[in-house]
């Protein structure tokens, strides 16, 4: 995969603009609807937020800061991982044979070696007024956080699919055509400006996103009224097994305070059609108690050389918990009856009881995700720790042990508030790729990393 060109510092005083503090309070605030995007979107619940919510907010985040510049942000890489390991299995786990899956679909060849050295830069804007996808004119999207990436796994049209949450579209319209989340896909493989999106064509699986007409992205997946009061429906991780499409969210029930919130229950949702039209398996429900409350966010990942199980790790509503795994056939991810938990205290892998799921990264832990690296040849894992940082952590094993914070993006450098990157599938060697959110802009932005 191509190396984006990085200048300048991420840092900056001047002429920078500010963020604003609501996607309707900036220069999205202007933006008016073409004819087809003009009306308004009946309200997904009784209850729906017609701004962010706040709950997504990281604790301390400035709402004025100004916004970050494209490019190349002050060299923090300096001891990474040590020498690279194959992974290893623990001699606890014995795994047994799971049901044989379909060859999983090899991500996109790296175009090219690093173009420059160890470091993290912004590659530019996936959402929002600034980005060279025009989200607004094309999407109806404002403002949207999250863009959770995973490969679809078609041979025949190779994509990334890009999941959001709560969604906001033009301002002047009566509820800001609010959606729960929305859905993108991509071929981008050069990721040079961005995750290049194409355009959205009503029943076109294969388009830029699902749309309910020409210019304006739908809402995925609807509520299923399984909770009375329901202020969101959050994709937590993505992924494509056997030509289906599984997507784990969570029900919120109230946005609480900044960094914290709280579930009706997590769930997983299938689409067979490429992301176009969704169902919710009703036995995916986990309420948040029996250790299920450990699984209110997902985070999935797929295995590494000589190991056959889909993984998923959990952690509580909120950034305050600590990560947990869990393991299953590919076959059977609906079943959560064949999901398997790893207890550390025994070393061993306890079959369908959530409540001995222990520990396997101590919190903080907010959004996260998860892949097996190529290049340090270890399992690896981001996601924002107690201070807001992003950072990543390696392992030789899915359950550990967990190799110590390695620092990304200081929250010092972006203060709007940055939170839940998510790797892009196709970049698992030495260039990291992966979706950032921004408080302050309520949008999302690309992010490069080269490895040491």
């Amino acid at each position: 995969m191509a190396s984006a060109a990085v200048i300048g510092l991420i840092v900056s005083l001047g002429v920078t603009p500010t963020a604003s503090a609501d996607p309707c309070e900036g220069a999205a605030a202007q933006a008016q609807p073409l004819p087809n995007q003009a009306f308004e979107i009946p309200s997904p619940s009784r209850i729906a937020p017609l701004n962010r919510p706040i709950g997504h907010m990281p604790s301390g985040a400035n709402d004025s800061a100004a916004l970050p510049k494209l490019g190349l942000l002050p060299s923090l890489l300096k001891a990474l991982t040590p020498p690279p390991q194959p992974v290893q299995k623990q001699a606890a786990v014995v795994p047994p044979k799971p049901a044989p899956v379909a060859k999983p679909v090899q991500p996109a060849p790296e175009a090219a070696p690093p173009s420059g050295p160890p470091g993290t830069s912004l590659v530019g804007w996936v959402t929002g007024p600034d980005s060279p996808n025009q989200t607004i004119q094309r999407f109806a999207i404002t403002g949207t956080d999250l863009g959770i990436m995973w490969d679809n796994g078609d041979p025949a049209n190779h994509q990334v699919l890009m999941a959001f949450g709560d969604t906001s579209g033009y301002c002047q319209i009566p509820n800001k055509q609010w959606r729960y989340n929305v859905l993108f896909r991509s071929s981008d493989g050069a990721l040079a400006k961005t995750v290049a999106v194409p355009d959205g064509v009503v029943a076109n699986k294969y388009s830029g996103s699902p749309v309910w007409r020409q210019g304006i992205s739908k809402q995925i997946i609807n509520t299923i009224g399984q909770a009375p009061d329901e202020t969101g429906i959050i994709p937590t991780a993505g992924v494509s097994v056997g030509g289906n499409q599984y997507l784990n969210f969570m029900s919120i029930r109230d946005w609480n305070s900044p960094g914290a919130w709280s579930t009706n229950f997590s769930a997983i949702a299938v689409s067979q059609d490429n992301g176009e039209n969704w169902g919710v398996y009703p036995g995916t429900i986990r309420p948040p108690s029996g250790g299920n409350e450990n699984f209110q966010m997902g985070a999935f990942l797929k295995p590494g050389p000589g190991d056959s199980y889909l993984y998923t790790f959990g952690t509580p509503s909120g950034r305050g918990g600590a990560a947990y795994i869990a393991r299953v056939a590919p076959n059977l991810v609906p079943d959560l009856t064949k999901y398997e938990y790893w207890n550390g205290d025994s070393g061993a892998w306890v079959p369908a009881n959530p409540a001995a799921a222990t520990p396997v990264i101590p919190g903080p832990v907010s959004e996260m995700s998860a892949q097996y690296n190529t290049y340090l040849r270890q399992y690896l894992v981001l996601y924002g720790n107690g201070g807001n940082d992003i950072v990543m952590r390696t392992s030789p094993a899915p359950q550990g042990p967990w190799g110590p914070e390695q620092l990304l993006v200081p929250s010092s450098q972006i203060p709007g508030g940055i939170y839940a990157p998510y790797l892009h599938p196709w970049s698992t060697g030495r260039e990291l790729y992966y979706n950032l959110s921004l408080w302050s802009a309520y949008n999302v932005m690309l992010m490069h990393t080269i490895l040491p």
